[in-house]
């Protein structure tokens, strides 16, 4: 009789204790809630160029949207702004960087100081927040790409230019050599037209 009465005694506190968990649970559950995607998280980029750090949030409150960037020289904040209500962006980046609804945003004109992660944190009126990441590598290999090509070519022109001047010589060479033999041939022919003559 013992045994069966432990063995609902002890799923009675396992039962407990889920409850208890799912009870808790509930009771600190925030009315809202927020969820954040980051479509790309790696941008390869060139100098000069514009890139999109785009992210697409949704929450049922009011949201600040604060966007960060770390890299070797440092941690710098970019902007930060709260959904239809103010904006704030630093002077460091005031007329590079553009803000969108969805919480995305615009880097003008990339240089090589740009490269780094960029830290987009979401944060809840009801103080829930959620965290987003993305790598931007800057490149400026497009412009020792132009330089390889422009002497490549550069050598082309003088390749080209020693071969026609070497056509040039040979077909100079070979009118003056068809001369010559013209000329002698000329000359053998006289030779024998004048023998003929004596002989007669």
């Amino acid at each position: 009789l013992m045994r069966p009465l432990q063995g609902c005694r002890g799923r009675g506190v396992v039962v407990g204790t889920v409850t208890l968990c799912l009870a808790a649970g509930w009771a600190l559950q925030t009315p809202g809630g927020v969820s954040l995607v980051v479509p790309q998280p790696n941008i390869n980029a060139t100098v000069a160029q514009n890139i999109l750090l785009s992210v697409e949030y949704s929450c049922r409150g009011v949201a600040t949207i604060e966007w960060k960037h770390v890299s070797s020289w440092g941690t710098t904040k970019i902007v930060e702004w709260k959904s239809g209500n103010y904006v704030n962006i630093s002077t460091v980046y005031k007329e590079r960087v553009t803000t969108f609804e969805n919480g995305s945003i615009q880097l003008l004109n990339v240089g090589m100081r740009d490269a780094g992660y960029y830290f987009v944190t979401v944060t809840e009126e009801y103080g829930t927040n959620t965290y987003g990441t993305i790598i931007v590598n800057v490149y400026e290999i497009i412009y020792e790409d132009l330089h390889f090509v422009a002497v490549f070519f550069a050598f082309l022109a003088a390749v080209s230019a020693i071969l026609i001047c070497f056509m040039w010589l040979c077909n100079k060479s070979l009118h003056l050599f068809q001369k010559k033999t013209t000329h002698k041939l000329t000359a053998s022919t006289t030779e024998e037209i004048e023998l003929e003559t004596i002989e007669c």
